[in-house]
């Protein structure tokens, strides 16, 4: 890919790389994707949320968080009902099994980042979440 690309076409393309590889990697190791755990992950943190809510915090669109939502369901780790005052909107919660997965997923998450970036060193972790933080904004600020 080198040959026919910029240094910065290059750049994209192992990002997009790399994306691809975290995300099965990830999920092997975890045995959970990471969309699904990041959902478990903000339902951890409160009582019952809207699935409207839920999907404008975890940033994912909404058929893939009613997919999600409905494959953590089936396995129990989380429950849906409708709101009784207003039968439009869906509630979610994490259930006590979705709590367990969540807490038995850190030690594999903290593993895999740990193996993810070995033979980094501070120093250019940090560089690297300030270039990261800037291609962010970057791409947030761009005009579609």
């Amino acid at each position: 890919m080198t040959a026919c690309c910029s240094e910065e076409g290059e750049i994209l393309y192992q990002l997009q790389s790399l994306h691809k590889v975290i995300g099965t990697k990830f999920e092997a190791c975890t045995g959970i994707s990471q969309s699904r755990l990041e959902l478990l992950a903000v339902l951890f943190y409160v009582d019952e949320i809207s699935q409207s809510d839920l999907q404008k915090k975890v940033n994912i669109d909404g058929a893939a968080v009613t997919r999600h939502l409905k494959q953590l369901e089936a396995k129990e780790m989380v429950a849906r009902r409708r709101k009784p005052e207003d039968n439009r909107i869906i509630l979610v919660r994490l259930t006590e099994q979705g709590r367990e997965r969540i807490e038995a997923s850190k030690k594999e998450k903290e593993r895999f980042i740990k193996e993810m970036l070995a033979g980094v060193s501070e120093e250019e972790r940090s560089m690297l979440k300030n270039v990261l933080s800037q291609m962010q904004n970057n791409i947030e600020n761009m005009k579609a």
